[in-house]
């Protein structure tokens, strides 16, 4: 039988499955407890080793070495670990490259990208980072997400979401209000203000745009609440479903699950995905007919992308969708 991902998409990447959440930690404390976490939870939350607010100033080698250590370490168990480095302005960031993909190269999910001032920026990261893996001997492109927290990445976003290897465009929130120089007030930085005052919502639109325009997952930027659930959740949904974003930062343990819960697709829908997908694979791929509507190509795609989302923030799918599709 045919697999969705090799019909659905010929010719054309197919849009990347990434867990709803990234997780971010930045001392080795927080980074082993991190992958204690995702391996409780199970692979629904990627988590990023940050080799830039998590170094000391002198000691960038050595913080580098060490979030490499964590990915290559046996707690790492489902490969779903990557590493935000300096921005292009820092001295280190070539340098945090090298340690990162000479030590952990195969095993880094995908490098983060800060404080690019411009598709330029961003290219020439990328370009740096291909040509350390080659001379690691690394065979594969490692996936690229880049942050978009100034004036000049917002305005060549589209640019950034078309560059080779870009998976996500993240939202930077707090270093936008900061980069506005007291024009947008600090309570845009939390909610309600974070998803009303027009400059902060025509960035998120215009990045959520440029990312599903180009095919990349839109990540949303952190909620500064770290122990009221509901509060988290409700920006999670906001961000959701206000906003298109399909993933979200974390910073704290508690942010995981209702993220998680928050992102994940109506279950209803879920249920009528896995019935059209395996009424579609047994006829191959060709129109079928569900609850009286048609269904071809074009429907089943949304379908397996909702089914792949469902997956990825552990939802349960049935037996029969885990035997088809994932296995």
């Amino acid at each position: 039988m045919q697999h969705p991902a090799d019909v659905l998409f010929a010719g054309e990447k197919p849009f990347p499955a990434l867990p709803a959440v990234d997780h971010y930690a930045g001392s080795e404390k927080l980074m082993r407890k991190a992958l204690q976490l995702q391996q409780e939870f199970g692979p629904i939350f990627d988590v990023t080793c940050d080799c830039e607010d998590g170094a000391h100033a002198g000691a960038e080698a050595e913080h580098a070495a060490m979030a490499a250590e964590m990915i290559l370490s046996a707690d790492n168990r489902f490969g779903r670990v990557g590493a935000r480095i300096h921005d292009i302005t820092h001295s280190h960031w070539r340098q945090d490259l090298d340690i990162l993909v000479g030590r952990a190269g195969r095993n880094l999910a995908f490098i983060t990208l800060p404080k690019v001032r411009s598709a330029t920026d961003a290219a020439e990261q990328i370009q740096a980072l291909r040509a350390i893996e080659r001379s690691h001997g690394i065979d594969k492109a490692i996936p690229v997400h880049v942050l978009i927290e100034t004036h000049g990445a917002l305005r060549e976003a589209w640019e950034i979401a078309a560059l080779d290897s870009v998976e996500s465009l993240d939202f930077g929130l707090m270093d936008f209000v900061s980069g506005h120089h007291g024009a947008i007030p600090g309570n845009a930085m939390t909610s309600p203000g974070q998803f009303t005052h027009p400059l902060v919502v025509r960035a998120k639109t215009e990045i959520a745009a440029a990312a599903l325009g180009n095919g990349v997952v839109p990540s949303h930027n952190v909620t500064t609440e770290l122990k009221d659930l509901d509060y988290i959740r409700r920006d999670a949904e906001r961000a959701r479903r206000e906003f298109g974003y399909l993933r979200m930062w974390s910073i704290h343990p508690n942010q995981i699950r209702p993220i998680v819960e928050a992102m994940r697709p109506d279950f209803s829908e879920v249920e009528a995905a896995v019935e059209i997908l395996v009424n579609a694979q047994a006829v191959g791929w060709g129109p079928t007919q569900h609850e009286g509507k048609l269904h071809d190509r074009a429907s089943y795609r949304y379908f397996w992308e909702l089914l792949s989302r469902a997956k990825a923030t552990g939802m349960t799918i049935g037996d029969e969708a885990e035997q088809r599709f994932f296995r």
